[in-house]
């Protein structure tokens, strides 16, 4: 059982999200801005976190950056609807381990979630 962070300023992804994360057995935190989600990974130091892009205030790229200054091991699902290869590329040069897209489809988001707990628990020499 790994602890998740979900990160999203709307109810209704944080809960499909919960769902299906603790379905797979892992203890899920949530936050629903940028500063709440530093201060829970900086609490709860979870193995994964599933940040999405836009929200309100402290906008999702700005909280990635402050993650892996945080943190440079960070592992960073980005799990949004803006699906501009601009955006992905973004997070990905920002440190985003992985992308997802909403709606979320199970199966996508918990081999996602396993691949990025595999390379928490066996990292790639290059990192």
């Amino acid at each position: 059982m790994a602890r998740v962070l979900i990160v999203d300023d709307s109810a209704l992804s944080r809960r499909l999200l919960r769902a299906i994360v603790e379905v797979d057995g892992h203890e899920v935190f949530e936050a629903t801005d940028g500063l709440s989600a530093l201060e829970q990974y900086y609490l709860q130091r979870p193995a994964v976190v599933f940040l999405d892009l836009i929200m309100a205030g402290m906008k999702g790229i700005e909280v990635l950056a402050k993650l892996r200054e945080l943190d440079p091991q960070a592992r960073v699902i980005v799990a949004t609807a803006d699906i501009q290869k601009s955006s992905v590329a973004l997070a990905q040069e920002a440190g985003a381990a992985a992308y997802v897209t909403k709606p979320f489809d199970r199966d996508t988001v918990l081999a996602t979630l396993r691949e990025q707990l595999a390379e928490v628990a066996h990292p790639k020499e290059s990192e």
